[in-house]
């Protein structure tokens, strides 16, 4: 069996990862260049995507993850500004009801997809665009490149995120609504605030704070192990690069709307913008925004896929954001649709169940679970 996997993000490289430690032939194929687009520095892994790493990643990849996570997130607070300080007004557990995200740990996302990319050098394409598929007479699946180039497989997945030009094509019904609300996300080392004592006032866990109708989200992700150290222990082949900058951070989000970020195109642009965003919160909440790296400051589009009825399976499927959208969870998602389509891709390549009956189980599934649980877009960072 061979699958094409569009889209090297977190669930392209899961499911390649699994794919390939099953002994089942795979090719990945990503538009971007190695590093991928600008999703944000931070991620909240939750029971699902831990799940997902610990099954289809070799061990000591999966070691090196959960070893550069942070600490347990266990409830989100609520801040507030009293007599000129921040204090804790309220907290709610994170425990995955009506909407509340689940336990987990942050995770740096460019460390996680760069462990993830680790061992897949040789199938893994950049700088390749695909443009559409055909599905072919004997049942395999033909796709072309927009330099020219075609391949062909036994199963075609569409990994390509929330612009996805395998679901356009599969799938056309299938409709991205822009809800006009975008995300401003960045990051500020911690030195730069370890005076401030906000870190310890949050520890591990998320924490909101809203005033004058401005909110902003912050995390602080305190490394469990050194990466370097960790890559040295787990993981060598690991580029030291990827290691290397890395340090304690506070990641911060700021939801605004459409006319809010205006034009503003580039990392810098979006730096200064946020900065006017917060100019009324508290002292201590804008000099993490002016401390922070502007070059890592990305807007994010909250868009959302309505639910589709089933459609008949075929050797062509997706999984995450080509499919349904979580903001906030979105990755978790992503990791926990490879696994499963990994374990129904394995079951056909051992012979154990057909291919079409394997691809419609994995869908049957992600559509009761993902389809049915909108709430979910609602919550955490």
């Amino acid at each position: 069996m061979k699958v094409i996997v569009i889209g090297a993000g977190l669930g392209g490289l899961t499911l390649a990862q699994g794919l390939r430690r099953a002994g089942i032939d795979v090719v990945v194929y990503e538009r971007d260049g190695v590093r991928g687009r600008a999703q944000g520095v931070s991620l909240h892994v939750d029971d699902r995507g831990v799940s997902a790493l610990r099954a289809c990643l070799p061990s000591e990849h999966a070691a090196m993850a959960e070893a550069t996570m942070g600490g347990p997130r266990e409830r989100t607070l609520m801040l507030s500004e009293v007599d000129g300080a921040l204090t804790i007004a309220g907290a709610q557990p994170s425990d995955g009801v009506a909407g509340r995200p689940r336990p987990g740990r942050q995770v740096h996302r460019p460390l996680l997809r760069a462990v993830l990319l680790t061992g897949l050098e040789d199938v893994v394409r950049t700088g390749a665009e695909f443009t559409r598929f055909e599905r072919r007479a004997d049942g395999t699946v033909q796709v072309w490149l927009a330099d020219g180039g075609t391949d062909t497989a036994d199963v075609l997945v569409g990994a390509d995120g929330i612009g996805s030009a395998v679901r356009r094509q599969y799938l056309p019904h299938a409709r991205v609504v822009d809800t006009g609300r975008r995300m401003l996300m960045g990051a500020t080392a911690l030195r730069a605030i370890a005076d401030t004592e906000l870190p310890e006032l949050i520890g591990h866990s998320p924490a909101g704070v809203r005033v004058h109708g401005t909110m902003m989200v912050l995390g602080v992700l305190r490394f469990t192990e050194s990466p370097v150290a960790a890559r040295q222990r787990w993981l060598p082949a690991l580029p030291l690069s990827a290691v290397a900058p890395v340090e304690d951070y506070a990641m911060w989000a700021l939801p605004i709307t459409r006319e809010q970020l205006g034009a503003a195109g580039s990392p810098a642009a979006m730096w200064r913008q946020a900065q006017e965003v917060i100019v009324d919160l508290p002292s201590v909440l804008r000099l993490v925004v002016a401390e922070a790296w502007p070059d890592i400051t990305v807007a994010l589009r909250i868009g959302t896929i309505p639910p589709i009825p089933a459609w008949p399976a075929g050797p062509v499927t997706v999984i995450g954001d080509a499919i349904h959208l979580a903001p906030g969870f979105g990755g978790n998602l992503a990791m926990q649709d490879a696994h499963r389509l990994c374990e129904a891709l394995v079951e056909t390549d051992r012979g154990r169940l057909g291919l079409i009956d394997a691809i419609d189980a994995y869908e049957e599934t992600m559509r009761r679970i993902s389809f049915s649980a909108p709430a979910a877009a609602k919550a955490g960072t």
